[in-house]
């Protein structure tokens, strides 16, 4: 990609106080990332390396020697494990999930997507912390079948 195709989505960012953006061109994908508007002016590239694509509502799984099953984020964005700031969390260590539960929050690029729990179980594991910018293919939970 073009430097300045690159600086006019610096600005575009800038415009609408986006923190993230992702073009995908050429089956290169490009990923501009800053902190909260106001904070930081210009972005940053943080990657550039080619990726599979996937829908934003589907989360990859894979399984592991343990008997878990690996929920992973299939974008880029920020873990949220409650539905509010005081409220208490989707899924705790320990509780049992049903299938469609909703596991937890990935804000990207302003839009709130659930998680939800692509089968029953118990969670195992929590694998990252509440506010943590996760990238594709993070390991989100860890829940045992």
């Amino acid at each position: 990609m073009k430097e300045a195709d690159i600086r006019k989505y610096a600005a575009l960012m800038k415009e609408l106080e986006l923190t993230g953006l992702e073009i995908t061109e050429d089956n290169k994908v490009v990923r501009l990332e800053r902190t909260q508007p106001g904070i930081a002016r210009e972005p940053v590239i943080v990657q550039t390396n080619s990726v599979p694509v996937t829908t934003l509502s589907e989360t990859v799984k894979n399984d592991s020697n343990d008997g878990c099953i690996s929920v992973k984020s299939s974008f880029v964005g920020v873990f949220y494990a409650a539905p509010a700031e005081n409220a208490e969390p989707f899924v705790s260590p320990g509780d049992r999930v049903e299938k469609g539960q909703t596991l937890c929050i990935i804000e990207a690029m302003k839009l709130m997507n659930e998680i939800s729990a692509e089968e029953s179980g118990v969670v195992e594991k929590i694998c990252v912390t509440n506010g943590q910018v996760v990238e594709y293919g993070t390991e989100l939970f860890r829940i045992r079948r």
